[in-house]
């Protein structure tokens, strides 16, 4: 037997039940994907704001950018000589507009949720996260020494009761709540002022909360649903990505002072990567500073949110979302196959979402709006579906 049988032999079960993943070469503009010469609307990308495909902006950027500051590589790490004015700056700007608080950038968004909490995590920690965080949170739990406890998603009942359970056990010297704004496969949201009410209860506890599908949407800044519910000061690790409605790539914390020397020296990830290039973090300042005007963009993107929603209920689909998330959940991973299939041959493309990204039985289509969108194009949508 081939010591390749064993893998071919998974990927053949893959296959037959509909889970199989695979590449497919795209070419993206404006609000359409042309996957074979095919054109769909585009309702895959987490281009929420539409600023990942507009060429002004992209244009203006280069135009302000002198050519010896388009530096394509850091060639080290931050600690060595990759600490570039662009890093700084970057920064500064979201220290500003978090209210003052210190801010720590890091390659991606999967390498600040897997660094973070094995940094702060020792055997006298507990975690306690939503049953649905993100794969890579819970990667970065996996990582630390902390004990583990998952509870029920966005049951803050059931969570007061294991921090009822747990926060006076001596052999706990912090406890750490892990969760999301908005999810990114339900589109549901944690209630952010309910939960930094039940940590004031308890002297404890720390709040870690990612904010990836947040930021640039949520606020009259874009600063995530901590800004629109007035919490930033009230969570110690606010987390989130410029990768999404960002149009950039890279992770960013926003914390207390301390928290940041802390992870500088003690985060490795961080400590042992090459930078990202100084030209990413120029366009990520660039693209920051536009975001924060851009309150005109997330109305429109919440009304097409309330309006798809609105349509995906009166077909009677099970549809847990309260964002610009939208999935369909239809459960059966062939049957999610064949629909997304049927959908892309529409010229909609909406991709089918399977076990293990998410729970057995609920396989869906996942639907990520942008600005962009009409409110025609949506209705042609749920016609179909």
């Amino acid at each position: 037997m081939s010591l390749l049988d064993h893998f071919a032999q998974q990927i053949d079960d893959l296959k037959q039940h509909g889970n199989l993943r695979q590449f497919s070469s795209n070419v993206q503009q404006d609000r359409y994907i042309y996957i074979n010469d095919h054109q769909m609307l585009n309702l895959s990308s987490n281009d929420y704001l539409g600023l990942a495909s507009d060429m002004t902006l992209r244009e203006e950027f280069f135009d302000l950018t002198a050519v010896e500051q388009r530096q394509m590589t850091s060639s080290s790490s931050r600690l060595l000589t990759g600490n570039f004015p662009q890093y700084e700056q970057l920064e500064s700007s979201l220290s500003q507009a978090f209210q003052g608080r210190a801010a720590l950038l890091f390659n991606s968004g999967y390498h600040m949720n897997i660094g973070i909490l094995p940094a702060v995590c020792d055997k006298r920690t507990l975690v306690l996260a939503d049953k649905l965080i993100h794969a890579s949170i819970i990667d970065g739990i996996q990582l630390s020494s902390a004990k583990y406890i998952r509870y029920r998603h966005n049951d803050l009942d059931h969570l007061n009761q294991l921090l009822v359970q747990y926060h006076a056990d001596e052999n706990y010297d912090r406890i750490i709540v892990v969760t999301e704004s908005i999810f990114s496969m339900d589109g549901d949201e944690t209630d952010l002022a309910a939960l930094v009410k039940l940590k004031q209860n308890y002297a404890k506890v720390m709040l870690y909360v990612d904010e990836a599908h947040a930021i640039g949407v949520r606020g009259d800044q874009g600063l995530g649903c901590a800004e629109q519910y007035k919490v930033i000061d009230d969570i110690d690790f606010l987390v989130g990505t410029f990768g999404k409605a960002m149009a950039s790539i890279g992770g960013y914390l926003i914390c207390h002072p301390i928290l940041r020397d802390f992870l500088i020296n003690k985060m490795r990830p961080l400590i042992f990567s090459t930078a990202q290039p100084p030209i990413c973090m120029a366009w990520t300042d660039f693209i920051f500073h536009k975001m924060l005007t851009m309150y005109a963009q997330r109305q429109e993107l919440n009304q097409l949110g309330q309006h798809l929603r609105s349509a995906i209920q009166t077909k009677q689909y099970q549809c847990p979302s309260s964002s610009h998330i939208v999935p369909v959940i239809l459960g059966d991973s062939i049957i999610t196959v064949t629909k997304a299939k049927q959908m892309q041959d529409a010229g909609f493309f909406v991709m089918p979402v399977r076990p293990p990204t998410v729970p057995n039985g609920s396989a869906r289509l996942r639907i990520c709006l942008n600005a962009k969108i009409k409110t025609t194009d949506l209705d042609q949508l749920a016609y179909l579906l």
